[in-house]
């Protein structure tokens, strides 16, 4: 079985099964980042941001990417909708676009309803955007308050979906309450005060 299809299966049985998805123990696994780990499309992006937290999914044994999440210093966890700030996946397999595009929308339904249409239109949004990814690719997304979403493929700009509704709920699958995997939100939120 390949490694996609292998990841494709784990990730399709989590959710069929209503598993939930949690980071691995010990952050020792994820590179410890400095001052010179901040990427150059961050600091574009978001000047005077910091990192705020970092963790990893691993899913029934299988690492799925690396997170991390960089704010501003006055970042706060219960307004994340009003906030600019920018989520980095680093994947640690490879999946295609339309996988990712099916779970994000299976993960942003557990914070709100998400209509056929919609879902198909953002779906499609998604799949213009996101490629499919291989091992070591980032895919970073910038959240933009009051705008949408813009994502960056190993950082080069890759596309906006100019969508405020679609920016809460995607970026939601990690930072609101409501995540399947509350564990990687504590994680990601760390450095909050």
């Amino acid at each position: 079985m390949t490694q996609v299809n292998v990841a494709a299966l784990v990730l399709a049985f989590a959710a069929s099964s209503g598993a939930v998805a949690q980071p691995a123990e010990g952050r020792s696994e994820i590179p410890t980042a400095g001052a010179s780990d901040t990427r150059a499309e961050v600091t574009s992006a978001l000047p005077q941001s910091r990192l705020i937290g970092k963790t990893r999914l691993s899913v029934w044994g299988f690492q799925v990417y690396d997170a991390r999440l960089w704010a501003l210093a006055d970042f706060k966890a219960d307004k994340i909708a009003a906030q600019p700030f920018v989520l980095e996946l680093t994947y640690l397999r490879s999946f295609d676009n339309q996988n990712i595009a099916a779970r994000s929308i299976a993960e942003m339904r557990r914070s709100a309803p998400v209509s056929e249409p919609q879902a198909k239109a953002w779906t499609e949004q998604m799949m213009r955007v996101i490629p499919d990814v291989k091992a070591g690719d980032r895919i970073t997304g910038i959240h933009r308050p009051g705008v949408g979403a813009r994502f960056l493929v190993n950082g080069k700009t890759s596309g906006e979906i100019a969508d405020v509704e679609f920016a809460t709920l995607f970026f939601g699958i990690w930072l609101s309450p409501k995540t399947s995997a509350p564990k990687m939100r504590l994680e990601l939120l760390a450095g909050t005060p």
